[in-house]
């Protein structure tokens, strides 16, 4: 499976819990990716209906000065589900493909989800856990991060 289709799915089974906050006309997930190497942040945007965009969260594989490692959530945004789904994939992303040839900006651009959707992204989340089972509640979800448009 590809990696931006994996965060696809990270970002439907976390629907409801965006829409809480503001009603999502599309969630978009942003990475920088190194050839050869591991990613080590992600991060995840809201778009609404007027164009105004909020960061959700970001998520570091790394401990650094600047930041903890796992999901900081900004903008009244939480959700240990998406915190969850983005550790698993972060954590095992060996078993996912990129585009061979791309640039190193990634992005997944996820619109409003159907019943077909959050139907296939959920059995892919048992296949998930079925797959890796002592990951359990991989992400740690750290201090909120300060507010942004």
């Amino acid at each position: 499976m590809q990696l931006d289709k994996a965060f696809e799915f990270a970002v439907i089974l976390a629907w409801e819990d965006l829409v809480k906050v503001s009603d999502p006309c599309s969630v978009r997930v942003e990475y920088l990716c190194q050839p050869g190497t591991p990613l080590d942040q992600v991060t995840v945007w809201s778009t609404g209906a007027q164009g105004y965009q909020y960061r959700v969260c970001d998520y570091w594989t790394s401990t650094a000065l600047n930041h903890d490692s796992g999901a900081s959530f900004g903008n009244r945004y939480c959700s240990d589900r998406l915190a969850e789904t983005l550790g698993l994939i972060m954590t095992n992303q060996g078993g996912f493909t990129r585009p061979a040839g791309t640039c190193r900006d990634g992005l997944a651009l996820i619109y409003p989800p159907t019943d077909d959707d959050r139907a296939e992204a959920g059995i892919w989340l048992s296949e998930m856990h079925r797959a890796h089972p002592d990951l359990g509640a991989a992400a740690h979800i750290k201090a909120p991060l300060p507010a942004s448009t």
